[in-house]
Protein backbone atom coordinates (compact mmCIF):
# COMPACT_ATOMS: atom_id res chain seq x y z
CA UNK A 1 0.00 0.00 0.00
CA UNK A 2 2.61 2.56 1.05
CA UNK A 3 4.76 1.78 -1.98
CA UNK A 4 1.86 2.28 -4.39
CA UNK A 5 0.12 5.30 -2.82
CA UNK A 6 2.28 8.34 -2.25
CA UNK A 7 1.03 10.93 0.27
CA UNK A 8 2.14 14.55 0.09
CA UNK A 9 0.17 15.51 3.21
CA UNK A 10 -2.43 13.91 5.49
CA UNK A 11 -5.82 15.69 5.51
CA UNK A 12 -7.78 15.81 8.75
CA UNK A 13 -11.25 14.69 7.69
CA UNK A 14 -14.38 13.59 9.55
CA UNK A 15 -16.21 10.75 7.82
CA UNK A 16 -15.95 12.23 4.31
CA UNK A 17 -17.65 10.93 1.18
CA UNK A 18 -15.56 9.78 -1.78
CA UNK A 19 -16.40 11.07 -5.29
CA UNK A 20 -14.71 9.28 -8.20
CA UNK A 21 -14.46 10.66 -11.74
CA UNK A 22 -12.67 9.07 -14.71
CA UNK A 23 -10.99 11.13 -17.42
CA UNK A 24 -12.30 8.96 -20.28
CA UNK A 25 -16.04 9.50 -20.41
CA UNK A 26 -18.69 10.76 -22.83
CA UNK A 27 -18.75 14.54 -22.62
CA UNK A 28 -15.76 14.36 -20.22
CA UNK A 29 -18.40 14.29 -17.48
CA UNK A 30 -16.43 12.71 -14.62
CA UNK A 31 -13.34 14.80 -15.33
CA UNK A 32 -15.31 18.04 -15.63
CA UNK A 33 -17.46 17.53 -12.51
CA UNK A 34 -14.56 16.54 -10.25
CA UNK A 35 -12.39 19.35 -11.60
CA UNK A 36 -15.20 21.84 -10.97
CA UNK A 37 -15.62 20.62 -7.40
CA UNK A 38 -11.89 20.87 -6.74
CA UNK A 39 -11.79 24.42 -8.05
CA UNK A 40 -14.87 25.69 -6.23
CA UNK A 41 -13.97 23.98 -2.94
CA UNK A 42 -10.25 24.90 -3.16
CA UNK A 43 -9.16 21.27 -2.93
CA UNK A 44 -5.52 20.24 -3.24
CA UNK A 45 -3.96 16.90 -4.08
CA UNK A 46 -2.84 14.97 -1.00
CA UNK A 47 -2.02 11.54 -2.45
CA UNK A 48 -1.54 9.74 -5.74
CA UNK A 49 -1.36 6.16 -6.95
CA UNK A 50 1.92 5.26 -8.63
CA UNK A 51 1.14 4.45 -12.28
CA UNK A 52 3.70 1.78 -13.17
CA UNK A 53 1.63 -1.31 -12.27
CA UNK A 54 -1.64 -0.06 -13.75
CA UNK A 55 -0.98 1.88 -16.97
CA UNK A 56 0.93 1.18 -20.19
CA UNK A 57 3.82 3.63 -19.95
CA UNK A 58 5.41 2.87 -23.32
CA UNK A 59 3.14 5.35 -25.11
CA UNK A 60 2.98 8.22 -22.62
CA UNK A 61 2.27 11.67 -24.01
CA UNK A 62 4.96 14.33 -24.41
CA UNK A 63 4.02 17.97 -23.79
CA UNK A 64 6.54 20.85 -23.82
CA UNK A 65 9.34 18.27 -24.01
CA UNK A 66 8.16 16.64 -20.76
CA UNK A 67 6.73 13.16 -20.33
CA UNK A 68 3.09 13.24 -19.17
CA UNK A 69 2.49 10.14 -17.05
CA UNK A 70 -1.05 9.10 -16.08
CA UNK A 71 -2.11 10.86 -12.88
CA UNK A 72 -4.39 9.17 -10.34
CA UNK A 73 -4.81 11.71 -7.56
CA UNK A 74 -6.82 12.23 -4.38
CA UNK A 75 -7.94 15.77 -3.50
CA UNK A 76 -9.45 17.39 -0.42
CA UNK A 77 -8.99 20.25 2.03
CA UNK A 78 -8.42 20.34 5.80
CA UNK A 79 -11.71 19.94 7.62
CA UNK A 80 -13.56 19.11 4.42
CA UNK A 81 -16.21 16.42 4.03
CA UNK A 82 -15.37 15.31 0.47
CA UNK A 83 -12.53 13.35 -1.08
CA UNK A 84 -12.23 13.69 -4.86
CA UNK A 85 -10.42 11.02 -6.87
CA UNK A 86 -9.54 11.73 -10.52
CA UNK A 87 -7.81 9.30 -12.83
CA UNK A 88 -7.71 7.72 -16.26
CA UNK A 89 -9.17 4.21 -16.22
CA UNK A 90 -6.40 1.72 -15.35
CA UNK A 91 -5.18 -0.52 -18.12
CA UNK A 92 -4.18 -3.42 -15.85
CA UNK A 93 -4.95 -4.86 -12.43
CA UNK A 94 -8.42 -3.34 -12.03
CA UNK A 95 -9.17 -5.00 -8.71
CA UNK A 96 -5.85 -4.00 -7.16
CA UNK A 97 -6.25 -0.42 -8.38
CA UNK A 98 -9.80 -0.09 -7.04
CA UNK A 99 -8.70 -1.64 -3.75
CA UNK A 100 -6.07 1.10 -3.42
CA UNK A 101 -8.74 3.76 -3.94
CA UNK A 102 -10.96 2.26 -1.26
CA UNK A 103 -8.06 1.57 1.11
CA UNK A 104 -6.99 5.21 0.95
CA UNK A 105 -10.51 6.53 1.45
CA UNK A 106 -11.53 4.06 4.17
CA UNK A 107 -8.42 3.46 6.25
CA UNK A 108 -6.55 6.74 5.90
CA UNK A 109 -9.47 9.18 5.57
CA UNK A 110 -12.34 7.36 7.35
CA UNK A 111 -14.58 7.62 4.27
CA UNK A 112 -18.21 6.63 4.72
CA UNK A 113 -19.83 6.69 1.26
CA UNK A 114 -18.89 6.29 -2.39
CA UNK A 115 -20.14 8.26 -5.39
CA UNK A 116 -19.02 7.49 -8.94
CA UNK A 117 -19.82 9.61 -12.00
CA UNK A 118 -20.54 8.27 -15.47
CA UNK A 119 -22.34 9.14 -18.68
CA UNK A 120 -24.57 7.22 -21.06
CA UNK A 121 -24.62 8.02 -24.77
CA UNK A 122 -28.18 9.06 -25.61
CA UNK A 123 -29.91 9.10 -29.03
CA UNK A 124 -31.95 12.15 -27.91
CA UNK A 125 -31.64 15.85 -28.67
CA UNK A 126 -29.69 18.41 -26.64
CA UNK A 127 -32.94 20.28 -25.95
CA UNK A 128 -34.15 17.37 -23.80
CA UNK A 129 -33.70 17.93 -20.02
CA UNK A 130 -30.79 15.96 -18.60
CA UNK A 131 -31.84 13.03 -16.43
CA UNK A 132 -29.90 11.83 -13.38
CA UNK A 133 -29.90 8.07 -12.80
CA UNK A 134 -28.63 6.28 -9.69
CA UNK A 135 -27.44 2.67 -9.46
CA UNK A 136 -26.92 1.58 -5.84
CA UNK A 137 -25.00 -1.13 -4.01
CA UNK A 138 -27.07 -0.68 -0.83
CA UNK A 139 -30.87 -0.86 -0.45
CA UNK A 140 -30.64 1.45 2.57
CA UNK A 141 -28.85 4.15 0.56
CA UNK A 142 -31.33 3.70 -2.30
CA UNK A 143 -34.19 4.32 0.10
CA UNK A 144 -32.43 7.34 1.63
CA UNK A 145 -32.21 8.88 -1.85
CA UNK A 146 -35.99 8.91 -2.30
CA UNK A 147 -36.05 12.62 -1.46
CA UNK A 148 -33.72 13.54 -4.32
CA UNK A 149 -34.69 14.16 -7.93
CA UNK A 150 -33.14 11.15 -9.62
CA UNK A 151 -34.25 7.90 -11.19
CA UNK A 152 -33.60 5.07 -8.69
CA UNK A 153 -35.28 2.27 -10.62
CA UNK A 154 -32.50 1.22 -12.98
CA UNK A 155 -31.21 -2.20 -11.92
CA UNK A 156 -28.25 -2.62 -14.23
CA UNK A 157 -26.65 -6.02 -14.70
CA UNK A 158 -23.57 -6.66 -16.83
CA UNK A 159 -24.59 -8.66 -19.93
CA UNK A 160 -23.30 -12.26 -19.97
CA UNK A 161 -19.84 -12.50 -21.47
CA UNK A 162 -19.13 -8.77 -21.01
CA UNK A 163 -16.67 -7.18 -18.61
CA UNK A 164 -18.30 -5.00 -15.93
CA UNK A 165 -17.90 -1.25 -16.23
CA UNK A 166 -15.26 0.25 -13.98
CA UNK A 167 -17.95 2.02 -11.93
CA UNK A 168 -19.91 -1.22 -11.49
CA UNK A 169 -16.73 -3.01 -10.39
CA UNK A 170 -15.98 -0.22 -7.89
CA UNK A 171 -19.51 -0.39 -6.43
CA UNK A 172 -19.12 -4.16 -6.03
CA UNK A 173 -15.74 -3.78 -4.32
CA UNK A 174 -17.19 -1.13 -1.98
CA UNK A 175 -20.10 -3.37 -1.05
CA UNK A 176 -17.66 -6.12 -0.01
CA UNK A 177 -16.29 -3.59 2.50
CA UNK A 178 -19.78 -2.50 3.64
CA UNK A 179 -19.28 0.93 2.08
CA UNK A 180 -22.60 2.18 0.68
CA UNK A 181 -22.27 3.63 -2.78
CA UNK A 182 -24.12 4.95 -5.80
CA UNK A 183 -23.08 5.31 -9.41
CA UNK A 184 -24.54 8.51 -10.89
CA UNK A 185 -25.25 8.50 -14.63
CA UNK A 186 -26.42 11.22 -17.01
CA UNK A 187 -27.48 10.51 -20.62
CA UNK A 188 -25.57 12.80 -22.99
CA UNK A 189 -26.72 13.42 -26.59
CA UNK A 190 -24.47 11.46 -28.94
CA UNK A 191 -23.43 14.56 -30.85
CA UNK A 192 -22.09 16.19 -27.66
CA UNK A 193 -19.96 13.21 -26.64
CA UNK A 194 -16.67 14.72 -27.84
CA UNK A 195 -17.39 18.20 -26.47
CA UNK A 196 -18.44 19.57 -23.10
CA UNK A 197 -22.05 19.22 -21.96
CA UNK A 198 -22.53 21.92 -19.33
CA UNK A 199 -26.14 20.89 -18.70
CA UNK A 200 -25.04 17.34 -17.82
CA UNK A 201 -22.33 18.68 -15.52
CA UNK A 202 -24.82 20.96 -13.82
CA UNK A 203 -27.25 18.08 -13.30
CA UNK A 204 -24.67 16.15 -11.26
CA UNK A 205 -23.38 19.21 -9.42
CA UNK A 206 -26.81 20.40 -8.34
CA UNK A 207 -27.31 16.95 -6.78
CA UNK A 208 -24.02 17.29 -4.88
CA UNK A 209 -25.04 20.80 -3.84
CA UNK A 210 -28.19 19.39 -2.29
CA UNK A 211 -26.66 16.21 -0.86
CA UNK A 212 -23.68 17.90 0.82
CA UNK A 213 -25.04 21.43 1.28
CA UNK A 214 -22.12 22.81 -0.74
CA UNK A 215 -23.87 26.04 -1.76
CA UNK A 216 -21.79 26.32 -4.93
CA UNK A 217 -22.97 28.99 -7.36
CA UNK A 218 -23.55 27.18 -10.69
CA UNK A 219 -24.42 30.28 -12.72
CA UNK A 220 -21.23 29.97 -14.79
CA UNK A 221 -22.44 26.58 -16.04
CA UNK A 222 -25.83 28.11 -16.84
CA UNK A 223 -24.07 30.72 -18.95
CA UNK A 224 -21.91 28.09 -20.65
CA UNK A 225 -25.00 26.05 -21.52
CA UNK A 226 -26.79 29.14 -22.82
CA UNK A 227 -23.91 30.06 -25.11
CA UNK A 228 -23.67 26.49 -26.39
CA UNK A 229 -27.39 26.40 -27.15
CA UNK A 230 -27.12 29.75 -28.94
CA UNK A 231 -24.33 28.42 -31.19
CA UNK A 232 -26.38 25.33 -32.05
CA UNK A 233 -29.45 27.49 -32.71
CA UNK A 234 -27.47 29.65 -35.12
CA UNK A 235 -26.19 26.52 -36.84
CA UNK A 236 -29.75 25.23 -37.19
CA UNK A 237 -30.73 28.55 -38.70
CA UNK A 238 -27.94 28.45 -41.28
CA UNK A 239 -28.11 24.72 -42.07
CA UNK A 240 -31.55 23.27 -42.93
CA UNK A 241 -30.00 19.79 -42.96
CA UNK A 242 -28.72 20.04 -39.37
CA UNK A 243 -32.01 21.59 -38.27
CA UNK A 244 -33.93 18.71 -39.88
CA UNK A 245 -31.80 16.12 -38.08
CA UNK A 246 -32.24 17.73 -34.65
CA UNK A 247 -35.97 18.26 -35.22
CA UNK A 248 -36.35 14.55 -35.90
CA UNK A 249 -34.47 13.71 -32.70
CA UNK A 250 -36.74 16.09 -30.79
CA UNK A 251 -39.67 14.03 -32.13
CA UNK A 252 -38.03 10.81 -30.87
CA UNK A 253 -37.19 9.68 -34.41
CA UNK A 254 -33.91 7.96 -35.17
CA UNK A 255 -31.37 9.01 -37.80
CA UNK A 256 -29.46 6.80 -40.17
CA UNK A 257 -25.79 6.12 -39.50
CA UNK A 258 -24.80 8.57 -42.25
CA UNK A 259 -27.09 11.25 -40.82
CA UNK A 260 -25.64 10.67 -37.35
CA UNK A 261 -22.13 11.22 -38.69
CA UNK A 262 -23.12 14.42 -40.49
CA UNK A 263 -24.78 15.80 -37.36
CA UNK A 264 -21.79 14.95 -35.16
CA UNK A 265 -19.38 16.59 -37.60
CA UNK A 266 -21.54 19.70 -37.95
CA UNK A 267 -21.91 20.15 -34.18
CA UNK A 268 -18.20 19.55 -33.53
CA UNK A 269 -17.19 22.16 -36.12
CA UNK A 270 -19.73 24.60 -34.71
CA UNK A 271 -18.78 24.27 -31.04
CA UNK A 272 -15.05 24.04 -31.61
CA UNK A 273 -15.11 27.30 -33.58
CA UNK A 274 -13.97 25.82 -36.88
CA UNK A 275 -16.74 27.50 -38.80
CA UNK A 276 -18.75 30.68 -38.57
CA UNK A 277 -22.35 30.09 -37.58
Amino acid sequence: MKELVKFSWQPELKSPSLVVGWSVDAGKLGEKVTGYLNQKLTHHSFAEIEPAEFFPLGGVAIENDLLQFPESRFYSRPGGDLIIFRSPPPGYEWYKFLDLILDTAQHYCHGKELYTIGSIISPGAHTTPRELIGVFNSPELKEAFSRYDLDRELNYETPPGHRPTLNSFLLWAARRRNIPGVSLWVPIPFYLVTVDDARAQRRVLEFFNQRFDLRIDLSDLDEEARLQNEKISRLRGSSPEIDRYITRLESNLRLSEEENEKLVLGIEECLQGNQQT
